[in-house]
């Protein structure tokens, strides 16, 4: 296989991997940050402490998070062709990567909720603020860089998931290096996909190092 062969399908491997990683990021950021929130103040202590919806939400998400990708890529076939139509392709992997993404984002999420000191909750209790306020005002700002920390590591999380989603063609540069490298016995495309993630991981990692810092020193 020539050079430019492989890097044309480097290049186009590579966007499908950006593609299913950020849909499916932001997807998880937007659902599973609220549950994350939702977990904090309905348990014990919260804000609006509501024992048995805690126990059912997080029973919800153990159960998600317990199941391995794998599994869970094969198990989810069904409603990913309910969704979009289909079990194979980029589109199709964004349903059940955001699915294993959500869980695991919320609980990274509650961990930097809880952290949040609890005299500031109470401050603003003691105000007349509503829970709506403290969610606002003290909750998700002051525990802003611990979830921008959690959505960088849920990201390069992703992108492994995004690479194991090819072994059901799920394309990306893990099917390019299942169909290519594994199959055909082509060893550059190996290593040139894992040189390509190595550094799409480590960028990624920088970014958001670097987003947290700025937000640490507000």
């Amino acid at each position: 296989m020539t050079t430019d062969i492989i890097l044309g399908l480097l290049w186009r491997s590579f966007w499908e991997t950006i593609w299913m990683t950020g849909a499916s990021g932001l997807i998880s950021l937007i659902i599973g940050l609220p549950l994350g929130l939702a977990l904090v103040i309905s348990g014990r202590d919260g804000i609006a402490e509501q024992l048995w919806i805690n126990r059912i939400l997080a029973a919800l998400v153990n159960g998600f998070r317990a199941v391995p990708f794998i599994i869970l890529l094969i198990a989810l076939i069904p409603l990913t062709r309910l969704i979009v139509g289909t079990a194979l392709g980029t589109t199709a992997a964004i349903v059940p990567l955001t699915i294993a993404a959500i869980p695991y984002y919320a609980r990274i999420a509650e961990v930097s909720l809880r952290e949040v000191d609890r005299g500031l909750i109470d401050a603003v209790r003691a105000m007349g603020g509503n829970r709506w306020t403290i969610i606002r005002e003290v909750l998700v700002p002051e525990a802003l860089p611990g979830i921008v920390a959690g959505f960088t590591v849920t990201l390069v999380t992703l992108i492994g998931a995004s690479a194991m989603a090819g072994t059901i063609g799920g394309g990306g540069l893990g099917d390019l290096a299942i169909r290519y490298g594994y199959q055909r016995f082509e060893t550059g495309v190996m290593i040139a996909v894992v040189i390509v993630l190595i550094i799409l991981v480590c960028g990624m990692q920088w970014l958001g190092d670097r987003f947290v810092a700025k937000l640490d020193h507000r």
